[in-house]
């Protein structure tokens, strides 16, 4: 079993001084208790600790002297400085100057200062809000008690309260008189019919399924105990004032959140693009939607960010709006320039929700930060089970909003939350963090380089190609700050002399490959702390086997282009909860049915991958929209389309009847006014 290695560092300029603190310390962290691996090691300078910092994922502590000389010796080569002509020396850097940047670059780190006592009230002052978690006396040499407190740090930060309670209450193997009926697995052990089922599942699994009547385990509805305490170390550790644990995916956080901020006919701003569960809460919530348009690189089928200006033209022309929605990163890991947008929305009052599903990992590497808490959003969703180690499922709700309404917000999580919730999956948000916040920028390291190396290796093929930031931007986004999460990987297979589908096969079938997602020309693979070095070797043999088959390129079937959102007649909540009727998408004579044009749709239709609606309820269709829908269906005959009817063998949409149309009209012009912006 792998042991945690635990590196405290301690900058101080005195060499002597350095090396008795050095000394000390380590002697004490042999003769005492040491669990986690606790050493320490030295530098000099503020250069050479925060080269250090970069480096070494393992460092977890640093013991920063208040007040660093010797940086450089004026000539820039970084050795101790000498004294200057007054035989004073000059001074490096501030303590407060050096946590700042050691925060900036990894805010995990537990940090520490060395104070003299006559100055202590200085130098707390200076500090006072910055991320500090504690003070030494330089002329104290308790070596014991400083490590005695740095290994407790390390401890609490190691810390899982679920998940530590929930197994320490399976190992003392209560009798159980409650719900789930398997009975911590009692009814499939020994089974002649289920008893392999409990085999391949592993015992625990059984054992850790347990019922809300077990208080010692608290309550995911109305946490006060062990979830109350995991969920605020996961405040902490992501930067958030509140986080929340959800068992029911992104999804379902999406939902709560435009139920909690918005009042039906409140207006919202979203972008096209962004998941369906946002387009549900649309519905839900009974929200007037503004929608804005991505951008789209049609020659690869990825759909980008919507462009800045789209954004701030529509936070300009909705002043009234309560919320604006944003996705980032996307699926293929383009990330918007958020500070800028946030700033503009909160200008006007403008809460701001992103969904960050696919870039929970972000907080622990300084290559993928900020983050859109760091940028500065009310709202952010996190599925920990996409990039992180928790199940699936499992997903963060973090608030930084000033004005959080805890009531209403706890009203609507129960209104989606599982009065059973799994705690298996609980414990596994607990646990991510830990992992997260211990070994996260070690492991994203790890991750960083094989994404680089496996670009590489993949462009040495000669047949695929790994497509880069100019590649993916659409033009219209190019000049918006976006960047790339390069743990996604998107590659250019057009000259493979395959399809995609032919070639997802070939690599499932023939080398045990699956990857996340694709186009019709590309495929995306998804990298993760948990990605090794020989998957990407068994992935770089793959291709190149296939590419020194030397097939000829085949011509590929481009996905039809999303015709542009028309208008929307009414509500969204309002058209969904219609009874509506069924239309066929093909006439009498299988040509695209024109009488469809004009019609209100009741549902959201939404080609998935890429998951992006081409209908949501409440919009007008016309001939456009059918003929995309009619070509898709064509042309990709293993597409989801969610949302279209087959009645028999005829594809058909749910619209409005034309009483119901009425109905809706006379609705509308007795609702009052929508609430204005001040």
């Amino acid at each position: 079993m792998a042991k945690p290695s635990s590196k405290v560092l301690v900058i101080n300029d005195e060499p002597l001084i350095l090396r008795e603190l050095l000394k000390g310390l380590n002697a004490a962290a042999r003769s005492l208790d040491n669990p986690y691996g606790i050493s320490f090691i030295g530098a000099l300078t503020a250069k050479e600790g925060l080269a250090l910092i970069e480096r070494d994922g393992d460092i977890q502590t640093a013991i920063v002297d208040d007040k660093l000389y010797a940086v450089s010796d004026g000539r820039g080569n970084g050795k101790p400085a000498r004294k200057n002509g007054d035989g004073k020396r000059n001074l490096q850097v501030s303590a407060l100057k050096l946590v700042q940047k050691i925060t900036s670059l990894r805010p995990e780190l537990d940090i520490y200062i060395l104070i003299e006592k006559e100055k202590e009230d200085q130098v707390v002052d200076a500090l006072f809000t910055e991320a500090v978690d504690g003070y030494f006396y330089r002329e104290e040499r308790d070596y014991r008690g400083m490590y005695r407190i740095l290994n407790a740090q390390i401890a609490e930060r190691a810390r899982t309260p679920f998940y530590d309670a929930l197994k320490a209450y399976v190992m003392a193997a209560k009798d159980a008189w409650h719900t789930p009926g398997h009975s911590s697995g009692d009814s499939l052990r020994g089974s002649a019919w289920a008893n392999e089922f409990y085999d391949f599942m592993g015992e625990h699994v059984f054992d850790a399924d347990l019922s809300v009547s077990v208080k010692a385990l608290d309550s995911l509805m109305e946490p006060t105990g062990v979830i109350a305490e995991a969920q605020q170390m996961s405040a902490h550790a992501f930067g958030a004032q509140r986080t929340f644990f959800a068992t029911n995916g992104t999804s379902t956080a999406n939902k709560v959140i435009l139920q909690t901020l918005i009042a039906p006919g409140e207006t919202l701003l979203l972008d096209r693009n962004c998941h369906k569960s946002v387009h549900h809460g649309v519905v839900l919530s009974g929200a007037q939607p503004i929608y804005m348009d991505s951008s789209v690189n049609r020659k690869y089928g990825v759909f980008g960010p919507v462009p800045k200006k789209t954004i701030l033209k529509a936070i300009d022309e909705h002043p009234e709006a309560q919320l604006l929605v944003l996705t980032s990163c996307t699926y293929d890991g383009l990330r918007y320039d958020l500070k800028p947008i946030i700033d503009a929305a909160h200008a006007r009052d403008i809460k701001v929700l992103i969904d960050e599903a696919w870039f929970a990992h972000a907080r622990f590497h300084p290559a993928l930060r900020p983050t859109a808490l760091e940028s500065g959003a009310d709202y952010v969703t996190q599925s920990a089970h996409k990039t992180l180690s928790a199940l699936s499922q499992a997903a963060y709700i973090h608030v930084n909003d000033p004005t959080f309404n805890e009531h209403i917000f706890r009203e609507n999580f129960n209104m989606h939350t599982s009065t059973s919730p799994m705690y298996s999956m609980i414990a596994s948000l607990d646990v991510s963090r830990k992992q997260a916040v211990l070994e996260g920028y070690k492991l994203l390291q790890r991750t960083l380089m094989l994404a680089d190396e496996l670009r590489e290796q993949i462009n040495s093929t000669g047949v695929f190609r790994v497509l880069e930031l100019d590649d993916l931007l659409p033009e219209e986004v190019k000049n918006d700050g976006i960047r790339l999460d390069p743990t996604k990987i998107t590659v250019d297979v057009a000259s493979c002399g395959m399809t995609v589908d032919d070639l997802q096969n070939e690599l499932f079938t023939r080398f045990n490959i699956t990857v996340e997602k694709s186009t019709f020309n590309t495929l995306t693979l998804l990298l993760t702390i948990g990605t090794t070095r020989s998957k990407c070797s068994r992935l770089y043999d793959a291709l190149m086997r296939i590419a020194r088959e030397k097939r000829a390129p085949r011509r590929l079937y481009r996905t039809p282009d999303l015709p542009p959102f028309t208008d929307l007649a009414f509500l969204p909540r309002d058209a969904y909860y219609a009874t509506g009727e069924l239309v066929p998408l093909l006439d009498d004579n299988d040509q695209l049915n024109h009488g469809l044009a004009g019609r209100i749709s009741c549902d959201q239709i939404v080609p998935y991958p890429p998951g992006i609606p081409v209908l949501v309820p409440g919009q007008r269709i016309n001939d456009n929209i059918v003929e995309y829908l009619v070509r898709y269906l064509r042309v990709q005959n293993k597409v989801e389309l969610h949302g279209v009817v087959y009645q028999g063998y005829v594809p058909s949409v749910r619209v409005l009847s034309s009483d119901e149309e009425h109905q809706l009209i006379a609705l509308v012009a007795s609702r009052p006014p929508r609430r204005q912006a001040a």
